[in-house]
């Protein structure tokens, strides 16, 4: 029997009992379980996910991801307030990447708020 997938999102757990039950509908319940939950749908190509968990008033009308890049990794730096019981929260991260023009390193300031007991993200400021 082959064992899970190491989740994307670094925290070392399953796929299947860390972001794969996010992404399969149970919603994230905290700010930082949906950022990093986030993050794996990027690593792996999963747009939906993305749109669903954007608040309405900041979404885009669509998602498209780039191929090239390959997501090698997640740092969560910093954390404000974001648990079940808040309605806001921020996390400030950096995620690795890869692409054919070489390696780098994405850094934001994501804000997220809580809807009728769902975590949405709302924007970040990059740096």
């Amino acid at each position: 029997m082959t064992a899970p997938s190491p989740c994307p999102c670094d925290t070392g757990k399953p796929y299947p009992s860390c972001c794969g039950r996010f992404h399969d509908g149970r919603p994230a319940p905290t700010a930082v379980a949906l950022m990093r939950s986030r993050y794996s749908a990027f690593a792996l190509g999963l747009g939906s996910y993305l749109l669903e968990t954007w608040h309405p008033a900041t979404r885009p009308p669509s998602m498209d991801l780039d191929d090239d890049t390959t997501w090698t990794g997640l740092t969560i730096e910093h954390t404000e307030a974001g648990k079940a019981w808040d309605d806001a929260g921020v996390v400030q991260f950096a995620a690795a990447w890869r692409s054919h023009d070489g390696d780098g390193t994405l850094r934001e300031r994501s804000r997220f708020t809580m809807i009728d007991g769902r975590w949405y993200y709302l924007d970040g400021v990059l740096g």
